[in-house]
């Protein structure tokens, strides 16, 4: 029997339909799926299934020092166990073994720990590896016909980073964590690539907190020859003979606007024509990819995931490339002939393969391991992808195109006119031909015109204009110019950067998009820079990464670039063991600052932003316990503090973070006292204890801002129904005829009023709306892949609540474990 081994479920189904030519079948092995055809078994992993880390006796924060870990044993577990044991009862009775992994350092290492859970129980089955760039008949076809062996060296550059990466993150996590007293589950996390990452937002939030704006003015007025009129502006020539916009002085910015306003008509001094070549972009790689993506509203790790998902179904090619340079062997005019039979692209593949030379773009890399990002030839049908999935094959499929394109042709006209000594300028901009921005839509062809005026026209002048500006400071690192920094710093891996951002956004080090650092990033920043700059330092981090392609080269073992890592740790340590107690009450503070809201209104100390036992965040006093002052939070989401301020109570805003949800509670003091006051309407009887003890229904407004019908024998009777957070609720006189209670009007400030009926109706409407809703109607969600969720028994919305993400993921093709979790997000 042969035994193939893929990284994943959904990969592993496909390629055991590719090579059976779809006679596999089936079967499941202590919940995991098995494919099997003549003689052949095919199972998939849930990426490592095996995972490093310390010996138990080092898992006691307060037994074992942070520096202990540095040069402490790494021992190897099974973390799924269930697939390990299934794949090892196969691997008992294999002949010979197929490892599929992915192609890249972390697909290697991936196939080595399957060689070695494979070895454990058969020491004699050959073991071979197959390597393709993409999931589809040909690729999986050639490679199975010619496989190759595991690459050891590869691997072990992965596992160096793995083994790297884990005594960095716990030995500094460990030790600052203590240092500020900061426990269980809000500990201080650093890593290798994650601070670096974060110094990067830092620096520049440091660059903007210093920036001070200068004043400047600019000046423009309407040019017109007969009847075209078009914009120009003034220009000065500055001390060093360069053209200048700006005005920096009023005086001079008023006196100019005198003249253009008075003036009636400038004479032409110089028209200069030119015809400007706009080539085609280059294939994508994995940051121009997100970048791209980016632009059309994908943050980085939503990009990759859907980038994978698409890679998965045979649809593109390894989403994770350096490549810019396509190889010999792809073929672009047949790939184009079959792209021309899809209705969505057929005519501009037509188009393309009409031309004389289909000679693709290049970039500045070129490797040998993937291609760059493209398609290939299993297309799938609209209807197979979600909104989402088909925005992004189409972005890919045009880049393909742009790479295939005839650059554009622009046409400019510099015009310069003098008005009674002022020099006044208009650059006018018209595309000749369009070349490839007509396949790829998604760059700016915005044309300025300006009118064919010749040497020594006089022009009139109108409408003369003068605008008073400041400079602006830096703008934030959206995350795609963020991953483009770091990947020409050295910082991480394509496979890693955009994982690295979002574990910047779990551990609440940055907020919103474009990121932004909180208090506690700055804290760890500082601390690391002034007790142990060696902890961000880009320099280092490049290196390691060097190092560890080092080992993949065969010219550095795993053994010394591992320890020459803790090597370093060691200096590091040294450096904040002496500094321990002022880096600890440094980030204490930073971390009550990131939670400072204000004054307490009953004894005057600070309020912060408490995490009860039970896990619900609220506002207390630092005083307690003392002061024992509080208020309520939203039980919803997670706050955030803001820079905006209460007029009233001069405390700090709080934000709720809650996905799709956030929303802003405003002042907390505000909230509650506008509780206190609220009237609370009778609307009718209690169903449950009306009857038998005259309780009431009334609309209720709780401190925490919340609002709800509820019962006026709370706590003896906890009857309850939400109601909309915001806007005015209009009583009504019409009534519900099964339950006697009047409906319900919602007035929200700039919308139409809407209808909310009986409270009672409505609550159950809803209820029944949200678990029979059909999967297509959360975001990301297509027909195909309802489909296929359906065939794996969740048919609705309300059987995504009791899934376990990686499970489903296994079980269904094309599906990842963060899209399960996203669509259970957006169903709850």
């Amino acid at each position: 029997m042969e035994l193939i081994i893929t990284e994943k479920n959904n990969a592993a189904r496909r390629i055991a339909d590719i090579l059976s030519d779809g006679g596999a079948s089936t079967e499941r092995d202590a919940g995991v799926n098995v494919y099997e055809w003549g003689g052949k078994r095919c199972v998939g992993l849930s990426g490592h299934v095996v995972g490093v880390d310390f010996p138990a006796e080092y898992s006691d924060w307060r037994d074992v020092e942070p520096a202990e870990l540095v040069h402490a044993d790494v021992t190897k577990t099974a973390t799924k166990e269930d697939i390990v044991n299934v794949l090892q009862r196969l691997a008992e009775r294999a002949d010979d073994v197929v490892i599929a992994t992915d192609y890249d350092r972390e697909g290697e290492l991936i196939g080595k720990e399957a060689y070695e859970l494979v070895r454990e129980v058969n020491e004699d089955a050959p073991i071979k590896r197959v390597r393709f760039s993409s999931i589809t008949e040909n690729e999986v076809k050639t490679a199975f016909a010619d496989p190759d062996d595991l690459d050891f060296d590869l691997a072990a550059a992965g596992e160096a980073r793995q083994t790297i990466d884990l005594v960095w993150g716990a030995a500094l996590t460990r030790f600052l964590s203590l240092s500020a007293r900061q426990t269980g589950g809000d500990f201080i996390s650093v890593g290798r690539v994650q601070t670096p990452t974060l110094k990067l937002i830092v620096d520049k939030e440091r660059e903007i907190e210093a920036f001070e704006p200068d004043d400047y003015w600019e000046l423009f007025a309407d040019l017109a020859k007969d009847d075209a009129e078009f914009e120009a502006q003034y220009f000065y020539l500055d001390d060093e003979g360069n053209e200048a916009e700006r005005v920096w002085n009023e005086a001079d910015a008023e006196a100019a606007f005198d003249v253009l306003r008075d003036a009636a008509d400038a004479v032409v001094e110089s028209v200069r024509r030119r015809t400007r070549t706009d080539d085609p972009p280059a294939p994508f790689n994995t940051t121009q990819y997100i970048r791209a993506a980016s632009s059309l509203g994908y943050a980085a790790g939503r990009a990759m995931s859907i980038a994978e998902d698409l890679y998965t179904a045979g649809y593109i090619t390894y989403p994770r490339t350096d490549n810019t340079v396509y190889p010999d062997d792809l073929d672009p005019a047949e790939l184009l002939d079959t792209l021309s039979a899809n209705p969505h692209f057929g005519d501009d593949a037509e188009t393309l393969l009409d031309a004389d030379d289909l000679t693709p773009t290049e970039g500045d890399e070129e490797t040998t391991d993937h291609p760059p990002i493209h398609p290939t030839a299993d297309m799938p049908d609209r209807g197979d992808l979600s909104e989402d999935e088909w925005e992004v094959y189409e972005l890919v499929v045009r880049r393909f195109f742009a790479t295939l394109a005839d650059p554009a042709e622009w046409a400019h006209l510099r015009v310069v006119a003098d008005c009674e000594g002022l020099q006044l300028k208009a650059n006018g901009r018209r595309l000749l031909d369009e070349g490839y921005h007509a396949v790829y839509p998604y760059f700016g062809t915005d044309e300025n015109h300006v009118p064919a005026v010749e040497e020594g026209d006089v022009l009139d002048v109108s409408d003369a204009r003068i605008e008073a500006k400041q400079t602006q400071p830096p703008r934030r690192y959206g995350q795609s110019r963020l991953i483009e920094t770091m990947e020409d710093m050295g910082i991480g891996t394509k496979a890693t950067r955009h994982n690295t951002i979002e574990k910047l956004y779990d551990r609440g080090y940055i907020e919103d998009d474009p990121p932004k650092p909180t208090r506690l990033a700055m804290a760890v920043v500082e601390a690391a820079e002034e007790y142990a700059d060696m902890l961000v330092s880009e320099e280092m981090t490049a290196e390691l990464e060097a190092d560890m392609a080092a080992i993949a080269s065969g010219e550095k073992t795993y053994d010394e670039v591992t320890q020459e890592s803790r090597d370093l740790l060691d200096r590091i340590f040294d450096s904040l063991g002496e500094s321990r107690e002022e880096v600890g009450t440094h980030l204490q503070e930073s971390l009550k600052a990131d939670k400072t809201l204000g004054p307490c209104p009953d004894c005057g100390e600070t309020l912060l932003i408490r995490k009860s036992r039970q896990g619900s965040f609220f506002v207390g006093c630092d005083g307690y316990p003392d002061c024992e002052f509080t208020l309520p939070l939203p039980d919803t989401g997670e706050p955030v503090v803001l820079d905006s301020e209460c007029d009233d109570h001069g405390l700090h805003e709080v934000k709720m973070l809650a996905g799709r949800n956030t929303f802003v509670h405003g002042c907390p003091l505000c909230r509650a006292e506008e509780a206190d006051d609220a009237d609370e309407p009778v609307l009718g009887p209690c169903p449950e204890c009306g009857h038998e003890h005259d309780g009431e229904l009334r609309i209720k407004t709780l401190r925490n801002g919340n609002r709800l019908v509820g019962c006026s024998r709370y706590p003896d009777c906890e009857y309850s129904l939400p109601l909309p957070r915001h806007g005015d609720i209009e009583i009504t006189d019409e009534s519900c005829d099964e339950h006697g209670l009047p409906k319900l009007v919602v007035h929200d400030e700039g919308d139409d009023p809407w209808e909310l009926g009986c409270p009672i109706c409505n609550f159950a409407e809803y209820q029944e709306r949200q678990q029979n809703r059909g999967l297509e109607a959360l975001d990301g969600v297509g027909a195909k892949t309802a489909e296929k969720l359906e065939a794996a028994g969740v048919s609705s919305v309300g059987d995504l609540a009791d899934v376990e993400p990686e499970a489903l993921a296994d079980e269904v093709d094309g599906v990842s474990a963060d899209r399960v979790r996203e669509w259970q997000a957006k169903a709850d």
